[in-house]
């Protein structure tokens, strides 16, 4: 139940995140003046509207974002009479500019109020993470009932009996060499016996055997479980900086920047994450560290709620954020981005012609820019489409 409430709160703040790019859209097109035809939250048939002044609001019954429709985007839109000198392709170019990035600012703001949210709620944590097979907290070993029931336990688990300690780098399970935490998982939930790990400790490398418990585990789907050994341990991170109101405003900006680097750095790493995703989608291990789908996310929102870390939720939602303003900064059509990059050239064509005394040229026309459009949103609708094979054949696991 948790994990299912946790779910649909993800994903309904995905869709919230997605409605506010597009408000920050619709309230700089009013405020320098345009006209904002239509608001949806959603996509598909529609589901009601109301309308205020001249703006049309309203749901459509797929959440799946939304849209700002704002009359004369382009020269292509068919405009009536009384809005062709509101139209937006004949505005100043910094009204245009203001309007096109009030989306990618709206979703910036947005990912550093849930930052500043995270740093007095939780704490801020150190981006700068451990070894990705560090061990961590230690504990007894709870068992589950149908329905990811966790069983109550005592004591001390198998990992602290054995000698296992935090922060010890595990590099092989049973002879078998691991580089990621979900194959430390997979490894020991599938041995029978006693575990044999070799781990590095200050410099040293140490070979430890730890008798395990075997346990039920139940997929989130239902379905039947299965008995796997497990030893009580989770994956070791370095612990979070608690602030108060006042402090929390200039260290979230400075955690802002730190994530905002590395969203950028993941931005450009995606083409690369391609042969990745398909190693996942035909059976090899999920790399933690390639994209996920909005299914992919909510479903981590719902593992974090089930596990009562709604930090990391919050710390999930920011990121996404960041990173729909990031990737909306790609000068690529149909993204912010693209729009942007054609102002920009209309605006630099114009100087040029002006200084050779020539009057401004006519505005882009769009319909020669259609073959590169329809090249990124293929290219961008498969790369969605293998992210959510990936996410549903083989998901990421936060808390295995």
């Amino acid at each position: 139940m948790v994990f299912a409430l946790g779910f649909v709160l993800f994903a309904l703040g995905i869709t919230l995140s997605v409605a506010l790019h597009e408000c920050g859209h619709m309230w700089a097109a009013q405020a320098t003046g345009m006209k904002v035809r239509r608001y949806f939250i959603g996509f598909g048939p529609k589901v009601f509207s109301f309308r205020r002044g001249e703006t049309e609001y309203g749901l459509k019954a797929l959440p799946l974002g939304g849209f700002c429709d704002i009359a004369g985007m382009t020269a292509l839109d068919d405009l009536r009479p009384e809005e062709l000198d509101r139209a937006m392709y004949r505005q100043a170019t910094w009204k245009r500019l203001l309007v096109m990035s009030g989306g990618i600012a709206m979703n910036f703001v947005l990912g550093f109020v849930l930052v500043v949210v995270l740093a007095v709620g939780w704490g801020l944590p150190s981006l700068e993470q451990p070894a990705p097979t560090a061990l961590g907290a230690m504990d007894c070993v709870q068992s589950e009932l149908p329905g990811g029931i966790e069983q109550d336990c005592a004591g001390s688990g198998p990992a602290q009996q054995a000698g296992l300690q935090r922060g010890d780098v595990v590099t092989k399970v049973n002879d078998v060499p691991v580089k990621t935490w979900q194959q430390f998982v997979v490894e020991t939930q599938k041995a029978v016996g006693t575990i044999t790990y070799t781990v590095e400790r200050g410099g040293r490398t140490l070979v430890i055997p730890v008798t395990p418990q075997r346990v039920m585990r139940y997929p989130d789907d239902g379905g039947p479980g299965r008995e796997v050994s497990a030893i009580g341990v989770g994956q070791d991170s370095y612990g979070p900086v608690k602030y108060n109101l006042l402090s929390a405003i200039p260290a979230s900006a400075a955690f802002t920047g730190d994530l905002g680097v590395e969203v950028f750095r993941s931005l450009i790493q995606m083409p690369a994450k391609v042969a990745d995703l398909w190693e996942a989608v035909t059976g090899g291990d999920r790399d933690p560290n390639t994209p996920v789908s909005v299914y992919g996310a909510s479903r981590i929102g719902g593992e974090s709620a089930r596990a009562g870390l709604w930090q990391v939720f919050v710390m999930m939602l920011a990121s996404l954020n960041f990173f729909l303003g990031a990737f909306n900064v790609l000068p690529l059509l149909p993204l912010d981005g693209g729009h942007i990059a054609v102002v920009l050239y209309e605006r630099i064509r114009n100087a040029v012609r002006g200084a050779r005394r020539l009057p401004p040229g006519a505005p882009v026309d769009y319909l020669k820019l259609l073959p590169i459009t329809y090249v990124f949103v293929v290219m961008g609708g498969a790369y969605m489409l293998l992210t959510l094979a990936a996410d549903i054949v083989n998901p990421i696991k936060l808390f295995p």
